[in-house]
C-alpha cells in the first residue's frame, strides 16, 4: 500500500523564511520612522513578525501600510508527476514558493535558467522514485540539499556554492528514491543554446 501524497498547502499555510520575516521587519521600521505607526505598535508588530510561522501570519502586519512591498505572493504550489511520459518545466515560467516533483517512471526536469524569480527562497520537494528528478539552476543561484532523505539512488549536487545577491535559494527536500536527484548548473551545450536564444530575442 502506497502512502497518500499530502495535498499542497494553501498560500497562507506556506512556511515563511528568515528573508520573509526580515523584509516585513524592515518595512515596519520604515513605517515607524515615517510616523505611520507609533513605537508601541511597532514593538507589537515586530514581535509578531519575528515569531511568524506562515505567510498568513506575516501578511496582516503590513496590509494597512502604503507603498507596501509586504510579503511576496508565493503563488500556487506546483505539483509535477513524471508518470510514464515524464514532466518538465522549461523556458519562461512562473515560479511558486513550493514545488513538488515526483519522478515516477518518466522523470521530472525543472529548468530555472530562463525564469525571473523575486522570491528569496523556493522549496523543491523532490522524490526520485523510478526515473529521477533533475533540477537545473543558473550560475549564481545556490541550493541547500540538507533536507533530502537518502534512498537507493544518489543525490548529486554539481552546483557551485557561491550565491549572488538578489538570487533565490533553492531548498531541496524529499527523498532520492531509486533513480536519484540531480541538481546542477547548465551544461556547456545548454549555455550555448541560452546565448543563441538571448541574441534572437534581443534582435526582435
Amino acid at each position: 500500500m502506497t502512502a497518500k501524497t499530502p495535498e499542497p498547502a494553501s498560500w497562507g499555510e506556506l512556511r515563511a523564511s528568515h528573508s520573509d520575516r526580515e523584509a516585513v521587519v524592515e518595512q515596519l521600521r520604515e513605517a515607524a520612522a515615517e510616523g505611520r505607526i507609533d513605537l508601541a505598535e511597532l514593538d507589537t508588530r515586530l514581535e509578531q513578525a519575528l515569531t511568524a510561522k506562515t505567510f498568513a501570519d506575516l501578511a496582516p502586519l503590513t496590509a494597512d501600510l502604503p507603498r507596501s512591498v509586504s510579503v511576496l505572493d508565493p503563488g500556487e504550489p506546483l505539483v509535477l508527476k513524471g508518470s510514464f511520459h515524464g514532466a518538465a518545466r522549461t523556458g519562461r515560467w512562473e515560479v511558486p514558493a513550493h514545488i513538488t516533483a515526483h519522478g515516477g517512471m518518466g522523470g521530472v526536469r525543472l529548468d530555472f535558467t530562463r525564469v525571473e524569480c523575486r522570491l528569496p527562497e523556493v522549496e523543491v520537494e523532490a522524490y526520485g522514485e523510478m526515473a529521477g528528478v533533475t533540477v537545473v539552476i543558473p550560475e549564481g543561484w545556490a541550493v541547500d540539499t540538507d533536507g533530502v532523505e537518502p534512498g537507493l539512488g544518489t543525490l548529486r549536487d554539481k552546483t557551485t556554492p557561491e550565491r549572488l545577491p538578489g538570487t533565490p535559494l533553492i531548498r531541496l527536500t524529499g527523498s532520492v528514491g531509486m533513480a536519484g536527484v540531480v541538481v546542477r548548473h547548465p551544461s556547456a551545450r545548454e549555455r550555448r543554446l541560452l546565448k543563441r536564444e538571448e541574441k534572437r530575442e534581443g534582435g526582435k
